[in-house]
């Protein structure tokens, strides 16, 4: 009997994590009957970290709270509350910046506009509530404000040299004159899930990396919001080439600030749903995620997941939506893209638990 972990993270904007295990599970049972299942279903701080959190832990509730969203309009979501401890009398609160300020939330690109300001509200209502500590993920963000967005609604005053505050978004970080943190909101224990450990600036940063995924295009443009952040990190005494500085368009470095500390999201989640006794016992571990491509070896679920599996002495697997040409799928004895099999991205987009049942059953005749 072949014992299966399944361990993939959400594919965004698609399916959750639970829901992709469960079709994986369905297809590679349709060619393997006997097989035992294991589901772990991941997260790494961005989309799906409040609901790998909530499946995991007993006792833990959904707190409504509305909040600016990345579209400029107010949005209803929910942060997280764990039961309270002896270390935390006040409960541990879990927010994710995707369901607050994330890049999933948005129709069109606001590369400009977009900011982290629900973000920092859902993070102020948590503290509002009186938890005694802070999760916070960090994952699938919509823009590359810096982090300004949150610091000011946390009682940050960013301004311009007229002393009037700052545009949101990207759009103000060429305004800045002065930043004065002296009306910021004490930090409880702030432990920040990220899945990325680049510097907030230059080649490998926030903006030059991450921003044309959030229709940062124009090299200029590109070029314009990092000396933004370079100025940020300046009036914040910040060092820019921390790693993780640059996660969430240097929400990273925001959250330093603040008096966090940043954590490898997935192993955070791992170590929560005890993933690593789940695969020591197991013969094979399929994970993935909505797009494969060249970052995600950088502290992602899979290449996380083929690490602990290589150790265990399983078999690591991999079906992902989309698989880029640029990805090493050398981590994995075989891969399934849900892409190839629908003939487009369209197609497995409308379908992706069709698409990954059978990428299911393909990953089983593979092995």
């Amino acid at each position: 009997m072949t014992r299966v972990v399944l361990a993939p993270d959400s594919f965004k904007g698609s399916i959750t994590a639970a829901d992709a295990a469960d079709a994986l599970a369905e297809g590679w049972a349709s060619v393997d009957p006997t097989a035992e299942f294991v589901r772990r279903p991941m997260a790494d701080g961005g989309e799906g970290t409040v609901a790998a959190f909530a499946a995991a832990v007993p006792g833990a509730r959904r707190m409504p709270v509305a909040v600016d969203g990345p579209a400029g309009r107010r949005i209803d979501t929910t942060w997280l509350l764990l039961p309270p401890d002896p270390a935390n009398p006040g409960g541990t609160a879990v927010v994710d910046l995707a369901s607050t300020s994330g890049i999933e939330l948005l129709d069109d690109l606001r590369p400009w506009d977009a900011d982290t300001t629900g973000f920092g509200q859902a993070i102020a209502a948590a503290l509002d509530h009186g938890v005694s500590r802070l999760v916070v993920g960090i994952g699938s963000s919509a823009s590359t404000d810096g982090g300004i967005g949150m610091l000011t609604v946390l009682g940050a005053r960013v301004v311009d040299a007229d002393g009037v505050p700052v545009p949101r978004g990207a759009r103000g970080l060429a305004d800045i004159h002065t930043v004065d943190l002296s009306g910021l909101r004490a930090a409880p224990e702030v432990r920040v899930l990220t899945d990325v450990t680049n510097p907030l600036i230059g080649s490998r940063g926030a903006a030059a990396v991450f921003g044309p995924q959030k229709g940062l295009v124009a090299a200029a443009d590109i070029g314009a919001v990092d000396a933004g952040l370079a100025r940020l990190a300046a009036l914040l005494d910040l060092d820019p080439t921390t790693a993780g500085t640059g996660a969430a368009g240097g929400t990273g470095g925001a959250l330093l600030v603040w008096g966090a500390t940043l954590a490898p999201g997935a192993a955070e989640v791992a170590e929560l749903v005890g993933l690593e006794q789940a695969v020591r016992d197991a013969d094979v571990v399929i994970t993935g995620e909505g797009s494969y491509d060249g970052q995600s070896g950088d502290g992602k679920v899979p290449s996380f997941l083929a690490a602990i599996a290589a150790s265990a002495g399983a078999t690591a697997l991999l079906a992902a939506g989309r698989i880029a040409d640029d990805a090493d799928t050398a981590l994995f004895a075989a891969s399934a893209s849900l892409t190839d099999l629908a003939g487009s991205s369209d197609a497995a987009l409308r379908e992706p638990a069709r698409w990954l049942r059978e990428a299911g059953s393909v990953l089983a005749r593979a092995v």
